[in-house]
């Protein structure tokens, strides 16, 4: 049996989107920018694309761009917002979570002169919307928070974010929705978002497209010029197959969010529930509890699970011999040495961090593949510890 619970990576393309990507690049290939037929059928299939995208965070269709991706998404947003604001402000603010496309933006205007904040999180993974109210200036330009943690599902309270950044003169509030888009309801006026990034390959999509919101009323300098294309905002001949497919599992995403969710919580409660009964010193590093007034804290597609004398690495490559596909991380630091940084911002110890496993979900796993890698999972936890212990007394 083949498991893929790796899905905050990226997710299997659905049957759908490959079949009007596949329709895209044997009839419909024509360049949107031609005036001929085949340019005319590509533009609205474009629109339509658009139309789709647009759709699932509330905005209108003239403030969704494609790009390439969501690190492409998340650097036109964060250097577009410091370019164009930066005389009113030097100030900007993000989250010490953030997934690496937007904290090494950070980084990188920190050392051109940008004042820097980097919040803290509790010690479940969320933002403490009153550290950035007491964190913010009349000289601060830029906010930047996910709504989704890739390696912990934390929610963020983007809407409480949203209030505290109209409050200042200048700021535009950015929001990495990455892991959230077409997984939880978003609407970008009522969070009171300018800025946002999402991409396809997360809700099986394809790889290679992504999405950038901006708020109508909003005019950032053009990220790449040339021939005018996404309204003079991103030149270049569209990605036309890759944005179709984009708009088909945004429309599919769209239909099942609410019975999505509710599928994918009782898959992740049933995990937990057979971890916590069959696999002793474990940390639960996922938020997975509801808050005081029953709102989500934790996106379900993700559950984070530190097996104390493991290794996370070892687990994963011990699980992968029986066909489960499981992480340590975020993909896009995986190769990097070093410890998880949203891991340490939430203060786990070395050892807690060195033993994390993250299990991400999507609508196509099943029960019977929980029950599967339950079963395997404890055996593997088993003799990883044995291993490790064997390894300690002889000193290595």
């Amino acid at each position: 049996m083949q498991v893929y619970l790796d899905n905050s990576a990226t997710t299997k393309q659905s049957d759908e989107v490959t079949r009007v990507m596949v329709e895209v690049m044997e009839d419909n290939f024509g360049n949107p920018s031609s005036l001929h037929r085949l340019g005319v059928n590509a533009e609205k299939s474009l629109k339509q694309a658009r139309k789709q995208a647009a759709a699932l965070i509330g905005a209108k269709d003239n403030e969704v761009y494609f790009t390439s991706g969501g690190t492409e998404s998340d650097n036109t947003s964060v250097f577009g917002a410091y370019k164009s604001l930066k005389r009113q402000g030097n100030h900007i603010v993000t989250t010490k979570i953030e997934h690496p496309a937007v904290l090494e933006c950070f980084k990188h205007l920190e050392q051109k002169g940008a004042e820097v904040t980097y919040l803290d999180v509790g010690s479940d993974g969320i933002v403490d919307a009153g550290e950035l109210e007491r964190a913010v200036t009349e000289n601060t330009i830029l906010v930047s928070v996910m709504h989704v943690n890739n390696e912990t599902g934390a929610v963020q309270p983007i809407k409480d974010i949203g209030e505290t950044v109209k409050k200042l003169p200048h700021a535009l509030f950015h929001c990495d929705a990455v892991q959230s888009y077409g997984k939880l309801p978003l609407n970008v006026n009522n969070a009171k978002i300018d800025l946002l990034s999402a991409s396809a390959h997360k809700i099986h999509g394809p790889k290679g497209a992504g999405l950038f919101y901006m708020n109508k009323s909003l005019h950032l300098p053009s990220f790449m010029y040339g021939g005018g294309q996404e309204q003079g905002f991103r030149s270049g001949t569209e990605n036309v197959a890759g944005i179709i497919g984009f708009g088909k599992a945004a429309e599919l995403a769209g239909k099942d969010i609410q019975e999505n969710i509710k599928k994918i919580t009782e898959l992740r409660d049933y995990l937990l529930k057979g971890i916590k009964a069959e696999i002793p010193d474990i940390k639960v590093n996922s938020p997975v509890e509801n808050g005081d007034k029953g709102e989500m804290r934790c996106l379900p597609y993700v559950l984070n699970v530190s097996f104390l004398g493991t290794r996370g690495e070892v687990i994963l490559h011990m699980l992968e011999q029986h066909g489960i596909y499981v992480s340590t991380g975020s993909a896009c630091s995986s190769n990097k040495k070093g410890r998880s940084h949203v891991l340490s911002a939430m203060g786990l110890k070395p050892k807690e961090i060195e033993s994390a496993v993250r299990f991400s979900f999507s609508p196509y796993n099943t029960k019977e593949e929980i029950e599967y890698v339950a079963d395997k999972l404890k055996k593997t936890v088993a003799d990883n510890r044995k291993t490790m212990k064997i390894a300690n007394k002889m000193g290595r």
